[in-house]
């Protein structure tokens, strides 16, 4: 898409192995929460509307209050990622503003859900509140293959891009995002059965902490290398 900047521009390496880790979180975080916390999903807000859906159906195992707090926290998420997108101009410093949210809510989550007496709904609405931030500032900069928490447009193209005569080209990475969403989501249930709610939370974000430390350390490995004008 020409107005994508991730598009215009040969994605870094390190940038689309990122947009791929966070991916792969997603699956993850989704996973813990929907089995982990009541059937509510804090990332895909598509499969949340159908829950609340059939919450408001009263469908056995199925919450209106938890599917709205997500709804609401991850709405809320977006605005302060929208702030964020707009005081942090690059692309660069954005992405790893986001990442720092995201790493800060999910330890909050992490901790908030290490206390036997507070009630689920803190822990969903932190997590949907970091998937909500991530998503606002990088929405404008994320290329339509990667949006890290649907794959509903990626799984699309995909499809269509194989049918319809055009370049197959990005095949690679909208496969990769589909694996590894999976593998995730896979990763997700067995830390929640074997480590439980807070541990998986709390490696969840040692994951993204990871993502922000390799990002970081890469930008200033970038920026000790680029040469230096003399004009």
């Amino acid at each position: 898409m020409p107005g994508n900047a991730f598009c215009v521009r040969p994605e870094s390496r390190r940038v689309l192995g990122t947009l791929l880790g966070l991916t792969a979180l997603t699956g993850f975080l989704d996973a813990v929460s929907y089995v982990g916390l009541g059937r509510i999903f804090t990332g895909n807000m598509t499969g949340n509307v159908i829950v609340l859906g059939l919450a408001a159906a009263r469908t056995p195992g199925f919450s209106v209050p938890g599917s709205a707090v997500s709804l609401a926290a991850f709405t809320a998420g977006a605005a302060l990622g929208g702030w964020l997108a707009a005081r942090f101009a690059p692309d660069a410093r954005r992405l790893m503003a986001a990442l720092l949210a995201e790493t800060a809510l999910t330890t909050f989550a992490a901790l908030t859900a290490a206390l036997a007496s507070v009630p689920r709904y803190p822990v969903i609405a932190l997590l949907a509140l970091a998937m909500g931030c991530r998503n606002g500032a990088l929405r404008a900069h994320l290329s339509p293959d990667l949006p890290t928490t649907v794959l509903t447009t990626t799984l699309t193209r995909l499809a269509a891009d194989a049918t319809s005569g055009r370049t197959f080209a990005r095949w690679a990475r909208r496969t990769a995002a589909v694996a590894l969403m999976a593998a995730g989501a896979l990763l997700g249930a067995l830390a929640l059965r074997g480590l439980g709610l807070a541990p998986s939370l709390a490696l969840a974000a040692g994951c993204v902490a990871l993502l922000l430390a390799s990002f970081a350390a890469g930008q200033r490995f970038t920026s000790r290398r680029r040469p230096v004008s003399t004009s």
